[in-house]
């Protein structure tokens, strides 16, 4: 018998973390999410999940109307375990396939579209308060201001341009870093019309990652969750 103890709240907890892209929001939501004991939902899948549904489609994703078309159909399925992330559009596994280039050059077309933007963020809330866990790390964009604007934990994860790139072209190794550099701030620039992570909201906490590796960020950001959940309890 489950002790009534540790059974979730109705309303699990929520760690939102914003940020620019290659700032490592996925990575370290995935293991601060872990540590906590929470689940662990990336917001930027989903988009990424639906552009790759449009291109399967043959359609046109800077075309709204062929997107929306595309969302008729939609078909998603993703794990909020850190442990065992995966993301299904009908029964095709695509978490591998939504983080190659032909994708990653797609989705901002697809995540600007207000319409996909309101369906996701009430699809972002399904899935908080429907994970069965104590707490959620939520993370991608505008989360801080849209999707959680009242969570007990909201962080803006940045790092300088410079660093952002280096990291991604680590991960990348397919381009030039100066070609890496362009395209994020393509993304940021294309992203920051529809969605606000370049700068911290009233009441979000900023933790600057750029003089920071990847431990010391999940502890920085571990740090602030602290503070916060323990006012949310």
């Amino acid at each position: 018998m489950t002790d009534p103890l540790f059974r979730p709240p109705s309303e699990p907890l929520v760690v939102a973390i914003d940020g620019p892209a290659g700032s490592g929001k996925s990575s370290v939501a995935k293991e601060v999410a872990r540590r906590l004991g929470y689940g662990y939902l990336d917001t930027g899948a989903v988009y990424r999940a639906l552009a790759w549904h449009t291109l399967d489609h043959d359609a046109d994703t800077s075309d709204a109307a062929a997107v929306i078309d595309a969302l008729g159909d939609f078909d998603l399925s993703i794990s909020l375990d850190p442990d065992a992330f995966w993301v299904r559009v009908g029964e095709h596994d695509v978490t591998g396939e939504i983080r190659g280039q032909r994708v990653t050059d797609a989705v901002s077309g697809v995540a600007r579209i207000p319409i996909v933007r309101h369906a996701a963020t009430t699809l972002f809330r399904q899935l908080v308060a429907g994970c069965g866990r104590r707490g959620v790390v939520v993370e991608g964009r505008d989360i801080t201001t849209v999707v959680a604007p009242d969570a007990p934990v909201r962080i803006l994860l940045t790092a300088s341009e410079e660093v952002r790139a280096a990291r991604r072209h680590g991960q990348e190794n397919s381009r030039d870093r100066a070609a890496v550099a362009a395209s994020l701030q393509r993304r940021d620039a294309s992203d920051a019309a529809v969605a606000e992570f370049l700068t911290a909201a009233e009441g979000v906490d900023v933790v600057d990652s750029t003089e920071l590796d990847f431990p010391g960020t999940v502890d920085a950001v571990l740090a602030v969750a602290a503070k916060g959940l323990s006012h949310g309890r």
